[in-house]
């Protein structure tokens, strides 16, 4: 298995358990709910890729000895 789709099945629910503490409800106007459920998926997604790239880049830069 690929070590990017391990990262990916490890960090997501890592990064919507961490987004859950936060309140941002009072952000966005009432009755607003479908607006601010799509900001949690796509903060998700864009943290997770950040996440999992750097975490992969630093794994592959580490086994070669500095060659990406």
């Amino acid at each position: 298995m690929n070590i990017k789709v391990i990262l990916y099945i490890a960090i997501v629910p890592l990064t919507i358990y961490i987004l859950e503490g936060l309140n941002i409800n009072h952000i966005f106007k009432k009755n607003r709910v479908v607006q601010a459920t799509l900001f949690y998926l796509f903060s998700t997604i864009c943290i997770s890729y950040l996440v999992v790239n750097f975490l992969y880049d630093f794994f592959i830069f580490t086994k070669i000895g500095g060659t990406v």
